[in-house]
């Protein structure tokens, strides 16, 4: 049972809001994650989370370099 009296524990997040996702990749331009991977992001356990912040960077390749801006 949670305690009422605690506040929430603040969850990481690579979101800069901008939320624009690209078809040919997939991945958002603002942090480069999947729709999945964002909808679902506060149900990830912190292993999980810190594993796609790891791959972000590397993900921005994926995407038409016309459309980073």
């Amino acid at each position: 049972m949670l305690d009422s009296s605690t506040p929430p524990r603040s969850i990481a997040t690579p979101c800069v809001k901008v939320c624009i996702v690209d078809g040919a990749s997939g991945l958002c331009l603002g942090c480069y994650r999947t729709l999945a991977e964002i909808g679902g992001w506060s149900g990830l356990t912190d292993e999980r989370r810190a594993a796609v912040m790891a791959e972000l960077p590397g993900r921005k390749e994926r995407i038409d370099p016309t459309l980073r801006g």
